[in-house]
């Protein structure tokens, strides 16, 4: 690791990896990727949206109706990331439903619009409802006009709720 920046037999320092972190960091311009479902009738539109409004590129957006997306990638499966909303930092932390359209929505600057649902009993109240709309989502978005889901990727299963720790 060490061959071609420092003399050999010298070991890396540390403050070379926190200097790379931050070039990183300043390099890469997203703070926040969304990984939406591009199939979707209500996710697409939503997601042209925030991009319309993205001038800066601090909110990345993936496509997870892509065949080329893994969800692997970041720990996940391919119903996990169907089933509600997820986002992504740069350093892996991962947010899901309310909260990541939360940080989706300060990245462009309209943070204030969606601040309340991080209140407590709001975010709960929140959730609640997003969880009911997303398990909806493509049959809500058809009442709407939306086309259908051609790959069949974007057709939501029931999430499974995890067990209880009673």
């Amino acid at each position: 690791c060490s061959e071609g920046f420092f003399p050999a037999g010298r070991s890396v320092p540390f403050g070379f990896f926190r200097l790379y972190a931050i070039l990183w960091a300043t390099m890469n311009k997203w703070r926040f990727k969304l990984l939406y479902d591009g199939e979707c009738p209500m996710c697409r539109p939503e997601a042209n949206w925030l991009m319309r409004r993205n001038p800066g590129g601090h909110l990345a957006f993936e496509d997870i109706s892509a065949p080329e997306f893994d969800p692997s990638r970041y720990g996940l499966t391919q119903d996990q990331v169907m089933g509600v909303m997820h986002g992504v930092f740069p350093d892996g932390r991962i947010v899901t439903k309310v909260a990541a359209f939360r940080e989706a929505y300060r990245q462009v600057g309209l943070g204030w619009l969606l601040a309340p649902t991080a209140w407590p009993g709001v975010r709960a109240v929140a959730n609640w409802g997003y969880e009911r709309f997303a398990a909806n989502r493509v049959a809500i978005g058809r009442l709407f006009g939306g086309d259908r889901c051609e790959s069949g990727r974007c057709e939501v299963k029931t999430p499974v709720s995890p067990p209880s720790s009673n």
